[in-house]
């Protein structure tokens, strides 16, 4: 059984006490000696004939000072085992009193409270572990809220679809709807139900993001191919919500080292988010370029943009979904955190802004020499 700090801080001053009192008691010691002897030589020089009396002298010379060095150590031990018991125990408690109180913080927190607060006292180590567990029991609060608001979006974002496929799944069994209604309440299950495979896809892929069977597979790939395929996939989605899709692309093919189904994935996140949110007539820009470190891919919308600070949460799950579900006609959020997440699974970086175009520039850079070791 492991000894307290209390009881191992006692018993140190206790030591260091006694030990500074038994020094002190030898040094007085020493002293009482040396004027002993130098009083027995005095003795001895003084001429006196009586040898008898000389043998009592030089008796009683080394006699009293035996018992006052024995009284003197014996005063400074007791007096150092006082002054130990009284420096240490007043020592443990300053010291031990906050970090049993951090301790107990600590305790509370893991029972799932996030509203404690741990006072900043003692010495400043101490005081420093103190306040990073109030930072940790805040950011716990933090994380923990956007969490719920997560939660709360995807609910959200599975209820809509999921009605859906009930509400024409019994029109279809109880017969309600049939011939020509039955085919088409049949291909709204079917869209519906494919929305919620690729929600349960990004979900999965979101949560898969820092795993060790999240596997990269990094090949020589033209960006541009990439650009003309994703143009290609969403030209009739934005026909459909009247925004003008327009491709930047350099002339010459764009070869980097990458995963070119991850880049698509990522292409097709950005584009999607940005043909919700364009109201028609407005542009949805899709370029790429070449840079000295690698390639850039952009995605550019003439939406309604986004603040600073809506840039500063852009990439949290869940962040932007639950600020303007009821201003704009965001998804549940997931999208743009996925996206991150790939984009730094492939050893790039991305950042967002306002475009040229009035909304929102997603930039993703790419380099040029390959993937993170391991990806």
């Amino acid at each position: 059984m492991s000894t307290s700090l209390t009881t191992r801080i006692t018993l140190t001053c206790v030591g260091v006490a006694l030990a500074a009192a038994a020094l002190a008691g030898f040094a007085a010691a020493r002293v009482v000696l040396a004027e002993e002897r130098a009083s027995l030589a005095a003795i001895r020089s003084s001429g006196t004939v009586d040898p008898a009396r000389v043998r009592a002298k030089e008796r009683a010379a080394v006699v009293a000072p035996t018992r006052r060095i024995d009284q003197a150590v014996a005063t400074g031990c007791l007096a150092g085992l006082v002054v130990g018991l009284l420096a240490g125990t007043t020592t443990a408690q300053v010291l031990t009193r906050p970090l049993r109180r951090t301790a107990a913080a600590a305790g509370e927190l893991a029972a799932g409270r996030r509203d404690v607060l741990v006072p900043i006292e003692g010495p400043p180590e101490i005081a420093e572990v103190a306040e990073s567990l109030n930072t940790l029991a805040g950011a716990l609060a933090t994380s923990e809220a956007r969490q719920r608001r997560f939660l709360l979006s995807v609910s959200h974002e599975l209820r809509t679809p999921l009605t859906a496929v009930r509400g024409f799944g019994e029109s279809i069994a109880d017969g309600v709807v049939t011939g020509d209604e039955a085919r088409e309440a049949g291909r709204v299950v079917v869209d519906e139900a494919a929305r919620l495979t690729r929600l349960v896809e990004d979900l999965l892929d979101l949560a898969r993001l820092g795993a060790d069977d999240f596997r990269l597979q990094p090949a020589a790939t033209d960006l541009t191919v990439l650009l003309d395929q994703a143009a290609g996939a969403w030209s009739p989605r934005a026909e459909a919500t009247g925004a003008r899709l327009v491709v930047e692309r350099p002339d010459r093919p764009l070869v980097v080292q990458t995963d070119a189904g991850r880049v698509r994935q990522v292409l097709d996140g950005l584009v999607a988010n940005a043909l919700r949110l364009t109201p028609a007539g407005r542009p949805v820009v899709i370029a790429a370029r070449e840079t000295p470190a690698g390639a850039v891919l952009e995605v550019r919308d003439g939406g309604p943009g986004l603040t600073p600070e809506d840039c500063a949460v852009a990439f949290e799950p869940g962040a932007l979904g639950a600020r303007y579900r009821d201003e704009r006609p965001v998804g549940v959020g997931i999208g743009l955190s996925l996206v991150h997440g790939l984009v730094q699974r492939l050893g790039g970086g991305i950042a967002v802004g306002v475009a040229p175009e009035g909304g929102a520039a997603f930039t993703v850079s790419l380099p040029d020499a390959g993937l993170p070791a391991g990806g």
